[in-house]
This record gives C-alpha cells, sequence and structure tokens, in this order.
C-alpha cells in the first residue's frame, strides 16, 4: 500500500523498479544517475546494470526437453539390453543410463525413484541366484561349488529339487538371465527419474488422455511412495527413534497408507472438479467408426507383428502392421473429438527430442544387428563355462545412448522454497 492510502498495480507488487520502467527510464536518468556519479568521485567503480530478460521470454520452458522423448530412448535402451546376456554389456548399458541421470536429472522430489529401481534391481538378481542354488537349475554343469542336503519329494514333484548339488554354469546362468531383468528394470527406473508426469500426460492425445491419466497416477505412485517414507525416516531419527528394521518399518508403514489415502481423496476431487470423465456429445455413426477402426487396427498390429516374427509370414507382416498402425491412429483421431480438452502451452518436439530417441533407436537397432550376425558375443556360452569378452563395434554401439548428456540442458539448480526473498 502506498502513502496516500492505495494499493498499487499488480506489476509493482513484486518489481520495486516497476515504476521506472512505466516512466520509460526517468527515474535511471534521475536521482539513481546522480547517486552512480557520486560514487564515481569518491573513488568508486560504476557498475553496469543487470540484463533484464526480454518480454516474454520463458527460460523454464525453452529449455525442458519433451518427456516423451526421454520414455522413448529409455524404453530402448531396455530394448537393447532383451537382445543380450553379455554382463559386459548389460553392465555398459547400466553405466550409460546412470550416467545420464546423473548429469540431467531435475531436482524434485519424483525424480529421486532411480534409486529405488536399482535396489529393486539387485533384489531381482539377489532373488534369482537364490532360486538357482535352492530349487537348482537344469543347466548341466561339472564345476560344483557346493553340495546341499537334498530333501526328497513325492513322485508328482518331478523335475522339482530343494537343495543338491550348485554348480558355476548354472549360477552363471541365473546371473546373466537376472542380469538381463535388473537392466530392463534400471531403463526403467531412468525414464521415472527424467520424464515429468505431469507434462508427459499433457502430451497425450485427446482420446488417451482418461487412460493416460491412469497410467500417470500409477507410475507418480512409487515416487511419492519414496518421498513420504524419506520424510517420516528424517523426521523419526530428529526425534531419535529407531528407523531402519522391521519395526521402524512398521511405524512408518501407517504413516505413509494414511498420507496415500488422503492424497486419493485429494486427487479424485480435483478430478471431478476438473470435469474428468465427461465427454462430448458426438454422433452414433462416429462412434461406431471409432471403436472400429481403433479395435481393427490393434489387431492389424497384432497380426503384422507375428507376420513378421515368423518365417513363413515375411510377405505379409509389413504390410499388415502399417494398415494396422495407420488404422488405429485414425481411430484416435476421431475419438479424440469426444474429450472437451485443450491444452496451455503444450511441448514442442523439437530437434533435440529427435537426437534423444534416435540416440536409443540406434543403441537398440545396432545390438538387435550384432545378436544376428555374431550371437557368441552376445550370447556368451555357459556349457563349456567360458569368460564373456566385450566385443567392441556393440559397445562403441552402447556408448551411442549417451548423446543426451552432452545435447540436452542441464537441469536447473535447486532453491530452497523456505529462502524469503530480500531486498
Amino acid at each position: 500500500m502506498r502513502e496516500d492510502g492505495r494499493w498499487g498495480s499488480p506489476r509493482s507488487w513484486g518489481s520495486p523498479r516497476s515504476s521506472e520502467a512505466e516512466s520509460g527510464g526517468e527515474a535511471e536518468s534521475g536521482g539513481e544517475a546522480e547517486s552512480r556519479e557520486e560514487a564515481e568521485s569518491r573513488g568508486g567503480t560504476r557498475q553496469p546494470p543487470a540484463e533484464q530478460p526480454a518480454p516474454g521470454h520463458d527460460r523454464r520452458h525453452r529449455v525442458q526437453l519433451h518427456p516423451g522423448a526421454w520414455w522413448l530412448w529409455s524404453l530402448a535402451l531396455g530394448t537393447a539390453a532383451t537382445r543380450t546376456t553379455n554382463p559386459l554389456l548389460l553392465t555398459l548399458l547400466i553405466t550409460v543410463s546412470a550416467y545420464v541421470v546423473a548429469t540431467r536429472r531435475p531436482h524434485t522430489p519424483w525424480s529421486r525413484s532411480y534409486g529405488a529401481f536399482v535396489k529393486l534391481a539387485l533384489a531381482v538378481v539377489l532373488i534369482r541366484l537364490a532360486f538357482a542354488v535352492v530349487l537348482g537349475s537344469p543347466i548341466p554343469g561339472t564345476h560344483t561349488l557346493v553340495h546341499l542336503p537334498e530333501v526328497p519329494l513325492p513322485h508328482w514333484a518331478q523335475g522339482i529339487r530343494l537343495g543338491g548339488k550348485v554348480t558355476a554354469e548354472a549360477l552363471a546362468f541365473a546371473l546373466y538371465d537376472a542380469l538381463r531383468l535388473a537392466t530392463l528394470l534400471i531403463c526403467v527406473g531412468a525414464a521415472n527419474a527424467l520424464a515429468n508426469p505431469s507434462r508427459l500426460l499433457k502430451s497425450l492425445p485427446g482420446a488417451l488422455y482418461e487412460l493416460g491419466v491412469a497410467v500417470v497416477v500409477a507410475l507418480t505412485f512409487a515416487p511419492h511412495l519414496i518421498a513420504d517414507v524419506q520424510r517420516l525416516r528424517a523426521a523419526r531419527r530428529l526425534r531419535g527413534r529407531h528407523d531402519k528394521g522391521v519395526r521402524g518399518l512398521l511405524q512408518v508403514g501407517l504413516p505413509v497408507l494414511e498420507g496415500a489415502l488422503e492424497r486419493s481423496v485429494a486427487l479424485a476431487a480435483a478430478m471431478d472438479a476438473r470435469g474428468y470423465g465427461r465427454s462430448a456429445q458426438v454422433p452414433p455413426a462416429v462412434r461406431r467408426t471409432t471403436a472400429a477402426l481403433t479395435l481393427g487396427g490393434l489387431l492389424g498390429v497384432c497380426a503384422g507383428t507375428y507376420g513378421l516374427l515368423t518365417a513363413k509370414g515375411g510377405t505379409y507382416g509389413l504390410p499388415v502392421l502399417l494398415a494396422g498402425v495407420a488404422a488405429a491412429l485414425a481411430g484416435l483421431w476421431l475419438g479424440g473429438r469426444r474429450t472437451l480438452r485443450t491444452r496451455y502451452r503444450p511441448d514442442p518436439w523439437d530437434a533435440r527430442a529427435w537426437l534423444v530417441t534416435a540416440s536409443g533407436a540406434a543403441v537398440a537397432a545396432l545390438l538387435a544387428l550384432a545378436a544376428s550376425r555374431d550371437p557368441a558375443a552376445l550370447h556368451p556360452g555357459v556349457v563349456p563355462l567360458v569368460a564373456p569378452t566385450l566385443p567392441l563395434w556393440p559397445a562403441a554401439a552402447v556408448l551411442v545412448g549417451l548423446l543426451p548428456a552432452f545435447i540436452t540442458p542441464a537441469p536447473e539448480a535447486a532453491t530452497d522454497p523456505r529462502k524469503e526473498p530480500t531486498s
């Protein structure tokens, strides 16, 4: 409020120099210029004026990468992981994704889920090895590591054993298989840590909006859950209570479930207030055409994919697949007419998004080519047991996945929301 008892204009609330901007710089040429001359006469140095951003300039919106590009890049790396069981190549894929996440992960609560996916991947590896030790493996081997007591089972449990001989070949096969699944989980975790789920939802077409809301809510459940657990454990440590072990887990679990329930109720109320689930009136013919195109397109995609995977369907597989994709896209376009929604400043798919997507696709394509030309290098044998080797050009192809770490902008520095602005 000014001295005359009236409120200033909204432009002047957060800007002490707004009156100077409105007067066309007269204040700059007045008292401020005199104060600078006095400072110079006393031997001081004149400080250049701070550069002001151009009108309408939004740095945050300009530097952000499309979230769909991060998901396509991560899924492509996961696809590449399914084409090999070489532990050296799988470790290289994990290293590439971890480096990109470490350099380009934003400072947000949902980006902390990458560590949880890494722990889940380690748990998968340990469980798979434990199953191979306890339940045995069909892989024959000659290098016996330990001979556990075997539990006799009834005749109807033939093919299953508890205990017995544990060989190095069986453990190596279990490790290779588990490491491939762990790499796939870590790649999905990289997508969760890099892509903003709310911006990804905004980029979906109108026909998939409601389905996208459900998927985004499911994807953001794990990051919110991890943030709640970390917050509650920190609060318990400040109070001098135990935050580890079974007792600490049980005492933290109830507040986490209570917070998840409150968040679900608030989300349901917000979705209802924003008209979630309401659709526009479209003619019945359009609805029937949309259903036919979408269903027929999905069936065509399934038939075309089956044709490409079989030796006899190579002639019709690709045409049927392309026709199915075209029909499905047409159905999605017609289905979008039922959804009354608009996009505020949609994320553009720029050249950087194309390069990020292309780098992941190149890794998947080159490893698929290497698996077909040199299967022994990408799938090291376990019977007889041989040490895996690192093939050179497939390893160089994996390094192409590091491109997003150099062409995408660095995340903004984390700011403390409790810090008060200074005048």
